[in-house]
């Protein structure tokens, strides 16, 4: 994948099974799409683990080369290589935005990052990939501007257990790096580590 996708998002999410859509969007239901089993042949495991890889890197918008890279990083720090790759993909600063919700889709969040519009420790940081630390205070800059303070009065009610919003300050903060028990995703990332250690 040399570039990041920008075809049809609901031809991935029905294959992938509503990683982009919520179900009730749409009226007709649409099962996801799983590898073919009506093979002469029993699909090999490859599949299944190319299958896995493909879903993370649309859940989270993230490009061959950087997964790679994001791969090979956690494969070099101690503790169980899956859970360390799914906790760089929500540390990812694009996607903590996501999950405070002042964006309500992880490609709005990486355009509200890439164009200057988000902070993080007051620092005006425009890379969707840095990664947050523990403690990390992320806010928007020009809280001024009108579409600004819409996406932060939006509700942020239920927001995930690793993070808090402060209404008064308008900030949110990365408390701690969540378990892998409590990121949501359906994810299979044995399968993931078992197809890019092959290799």
């Amino acid at each position: 994948m040399s570039a990041r996708y920008i075809g049809p998002k609901r031809k991935i999410d029905i294959k992938f099974g509503n990683i982009f859509f919520k179900k009730k969007t749409f009226k007709k239901k649409y099962k996801p799409v799983r590898p073919r089993k009506n093979y002469k042949k029993k699909p090999s495991v490859f599949i299944f683990q190319l299958f896995e890889k493909q879903k993370v890197k649309f859940i989270y918008g993230i490009l061959e080369k950087q997964f790679l890279k994001m791969f090979h990083d956690v494969y070099k720090k101690k503790g169980i290589t899956g859970e360390l790759l799914i906790q760089r993909c929500e540390s990812r600063l694009d996607n903590v935005v996501y999950r405070l919700k002042i964006a309500l889709t992880r490609p709005f969040a990486r355009q509200l990052v890439a164009h200057k519009h988000i902070t993080v420790n007051g620092k005006v940081i425009n890379i969707p990939s840095y990664i947050i630390k523990p403690g990390d205070i992320i806010s928007m800059k020009k809280k001024n501007k009108e579409f600004v303070k819409n996406l932060l009065s939006s509700k942020k009610d239920d927001l995930q257990d690793w993070l808090i919003w402060d209404k008064e300050k308008q900030n949110g903060i990365f408390q701690y790096i969540p378990k892998r028990s409590q990121i949501p995703e359906k994810i299979k990332e044995n399968l993931i580590v078992e197809l890019l250690h092959s290799k």
